[in-house]
């Protein structure tokens, strides 16, 4: 099977990968997107996760990681709820790693295990613990696969960075010990700035904090009246959606009906609205210098600059005024 991805170019992947990828978990996951509610108040915000994970396991498969590595990174976000992470402001879950932690009973519990076993792998080995996976995941602030793909192709596909752009940084990434690393300085300073872009200009966009909001609201009101279960949030976000325009009810539906793309909103601290925290992002990737691994920030007031305005940020949160809806 080969694969063309507009961020990263075509590729030959392994058979099990082939089999994976049609497989019912993976294809759910093309209708989930990534940025939650976002698609439905901007319709050009329209990433799914689908994208993002044979993404990732592309990634991997270019900076020479294992098949094994290529499997954990597309299987790592089957587990995603409708409207990613929408669902943890419903649980008031502020680490935002729902997903996370029903992990290992959507594996168990889907055609995945049977599908490795036929290859060879247990499911166990290869999913249940990613600390072995250094390429596809690492604390922050490091950079990872999972964290470099999620801000390239999002930034990308909504017009913040170009091809030529995003070609120059993945020529320049390195795997020192299994883990990614950058060759020079300047490409450090443009893939922090990218990424603070994405987690703080991006997820902390007013419309965006709007729709997730209100989103929230409705499915928590939703659950409340047992319009919805847990389970429910296991299948497709319009899935969702259309369970609960069925049920006619008229609180939900007035809500609903406040979720869409002619929404007005601005970022207003004096009178406001909506304020929300998103979970603390930062990045401070780690450049080769003299084979010896220091971190961008001890060699750039740039990056040590824009950290702290990210922080800061992400510490105050969004005020979100409404003007229409």
């Amino acid at each position: 099977m080969v694969i063309s991805d507009e961020i990263y170019g075509e590729f030959k992947v392994d058979q099990v990968i082939e089999e994976l990828i049609h497989s019912k978990p993976m294809q759910r996951l093309k209708g989930i997107h990534q940025g939650g509610a976002g698609y439905l108040v901007h319709e050009q915000w329209n990433v799914t996760r689908f994208e993002h994970s044979v993404g990732v396991m592309l990634l991997i498969k270019r900076l020479g990681g294992s098949v094994e590595e290529q499997i954990a990174g597309l299987l790592h976000d089957i587990s995603h709820t409708a409207f990613s992470h929408v669902v943890d402001y419903v649980f008031e879950n502020i680490e935002e790693d729902y997903h996370e932690k029903i992990y290992p009973s959507v594996v168990k519990n889907s055609a995945i295990p049977t599908i490795l076993r036929k290859y060879g792998f247990q499911y166990e080995h290869l999913l249940l613990d990613d600390t072995k996976w250094t390429l596809l995941e690492q604390p922050a602030p490091e950079l990872c696969a999972d964290r470099i793909d999620y801000t390239l192709r999002d930034m990308y596909r909504y017009g913040f960075i170009s091809l030529k752009e995003t070609g120059l940084f993945l020529d320049n990434l390195v795997v020192f010990e299994g883990r990614i690393y950058l060759h020079h300085l300047e490409i450090a300073e443009w893939f922090v700035e990218v990424y603070y872009k994405e987690v703080i200009d991006f997820f902390m966009d007013p419309l965006n904090i709007y729709g997730s909001d209100r989103l929230a609201e409705t499915l928590k009101r939703s659950l409340e009246k047992g319009v919805l279960t847990t389970d429910d949030f296991l299948k497709e976000d319009e899935e969702v959606i259309d369970k609960v325009r069925a049920s006619e009810d008229e609180e939900l539906l007035l809500l609903l009906k406040d979720i869409h793309q002619d929404v007005q909103v601005e970022e207003n601290v004096e009178e406001y609205d909506l304020h929300r925290k998103n979970k603390l992002r930062l990045i401070d990737p780690s450049i080769i210098k003299s084979n010896q691994l220091v971190p961008s920030s001890e060699l750039s007031e740039k990056v040590r600059v824009m950290g702290r305005e990210a922080c800061e940020k992400a510490t105050k949160g969004m005020y979100v005024r409404i003007l229409s809806s």
